[in-house]
C-alpha cells in the first residue's frame, strides 16, 4: 500500500530524515515509534505530500506522491498532531465543509458521508456542538472523522492521543483498532504501551534513521538473542562453568548463587542467535542436569531504549541552536 524508498529530508545543514526505506502492507496497523525529534512527523508530512522530500520516493497504492499528487493524496486520510479545526463551526458544519473540500459534490452524498464518518468516530450526539466547546478527546474524534471522509485506503495519525487523559486515550486506541479492520493505518507515537497494544508492526526511528522494523515480538526476540541467559544446573561450579564455556558465542559467565549442589549463573549471548539449546546440550553432555534455563525477556520499551540509545551518531545529533526546533516545524 505504501512504498518509501531512500527518503531524505534536509533543512539547510540539518538532516531531519536520512535514507529511510520501508513498505506498509495493506490491512495492517503500523506504529511509527521514536523519541521526540526523531523525524516521525517529518516522515509523515512527506508521505502525505504536505512537504516535499530532498531525496527519495514515496508511492501510495502505486501513485508517486511527487508525480501524481492528486491520485496519491486521494488514498490518504490524515490527522496531524494539531487537527486543523475551526472552533466557531459545529462538528457537522466542519465535517460537511471537509467533505466538500475532498470533492464530494452532491449535498446528499456529503450528508451521508458525514453521518457515516461521525458514527465511525463515535461522535453521536456531538454533531450540533461547537468545536470550541468540545473536550480535547472529542476534538481528536472530529479530526479522525475528517480523515475518514473521501473513503481513503490509508489513515495516517500523528500522535493521536497526545494531551489526552487516560480514559480518552483508551477510547481513541479502541477506535484505532476498529479502523484497522477496514483501513491501513499508520500511527505515530512515542508512547510505547500505545504502540504495543494497538499496532501489528513497528517501525522505530531514531535520529532521522530507521533502526528497526517488525512485530513487537520479533523485535524483542531479536534483541533477546543477543541478551542475557540465566540458568541453574546440578553439579560442581567448575564442571558447570567448563561446560558452558564450550558454547561458542557465550561470554561473561557469572555465578549468581550456589546452594545444595545447584549452581545458578548468567551468561551473555553475542552471536545474534538463541543459545539456550546449545547451552542445555553442553550441560547435559557434562552430566549437569539443567533445572532452569531462560532468556531475559524484553518489552517493547527495552527494545526501544536499546535501539535508540545505540544509534546516535555525531552527524545526527542536533546542535544547541536546533534543540528548540520542533520536528514538524524544522523548515
Amino acid at each position: 500500500m505504501i512504498e518509501v524508498e531512500h527518503l531524505t529530508k534536509r533543512y539547510g545543514g540539518h538532516t531531519a530524515v536520512e535514507d529511510i526505506s520501508f513498505t506498509v502492507e495493506d490491512g495492517c496497523i503500523y506504529g511509527l515509534l521514536g523519541p521526540n525529534g526523531a523525524g516521525k512527523s517529518t516522515t509523515m508530512n512527506i508521505i502525505t505530500g504536505y512537504i516535499s522530500a530532498t531525496d527519495g520516493t514515496v508511492r501510495i497504492d502505486g501513485h508517486d506522491i511527487a508525480e501524481e499528487p492528486a491520485e496519491a493524496k486521494a488514498c490518504i486520510g490524515y490527522l496531524p498532531e494539531l487537527p486543523p479545526l475551526y472552533p466557531e463551526m459545529t462538528t457537522r458544519e466542519y465535517l460537511l465543509f471537509v467533505a466538500e473540500l475532498k470533492g464530494t459534490r452532491k449535498k446528499a452524498d456529503r450528508i451521508a458521508a458525514v453521518e457515516h464518518a461521525a458514527a465511525r468516530a463515535g461522535l453521536q450526539g456531538m454533531e450540533q456542538r461547537l468545536i470550541r466547546n468540545l473536550s480535547k478527546g472529542y476534538r481528536q474524534r472530529v479530526g479522525i472523522a475528517a480523515a475518514l471522509l473521501g473513503t481513503p485506503k490509508v489513515i495516517i495519525l500523528d500522535e493521536p492521543t497526545v494531551g489526552l487523559d487516560p480514559a480518552q486515550m483508551i477510547e481513541i486506541r479502541s477506535l484505532i483498532r476498529d479502523l484497522g479492520k477496514t483501513h491501513t493505518v499508520i500511527l505515530s507515537s512515542h508512547i510505547l504501551s500505545e504502540v504495543q497494544s494497538v499496532c501489528d508492526r513497528v517501525l522505530i526511528i531514531a535520529h532521522g534513521r530507521l533502526v528497526a522494523q517488525g512485530t513487537p515480538e520479533e523485535l524483542a526476540a531479536r534483541l533477546t538473542a543477543k541478551g542475557t541467559i540465566t540458568a541453574t544446573a546440578q553439579g560442581s561450579r567448575e564442571e558447570i562453568l567448563a561446560a558452558a564455556g564450550t558454547v561458542p558465542g557465550l561470554t561473561n559467565l557469572t555465578v549468581t548463587e550456589e546452594k545444595d549442589g545447584e549452581v545458578s549463573f548468567t551468561a551473555v549471548s553475542t552471536e545474534g542467535t538463541d543459545l539456550r539449546g546449545a547451552l542445555s546440550q553442553a550441560l547435559a553432555g557434562a552430566g549437569c542436569p539443567v533445572l532452569d534455563l531462560r532468556a531475559e525477556t524484553m518489552s517493547l520499551e527495552d527494545v526501544f531504549l536499546q535501539l535508540t540509545e545505540t544509534q546516535q551518531t555525531p552527524q545526527t545529533q542536533q546542535t544547541p541552536q536546533q534543540d528548540h526546533t520542533k520536528e514538524g516545524d524544522e523548515q
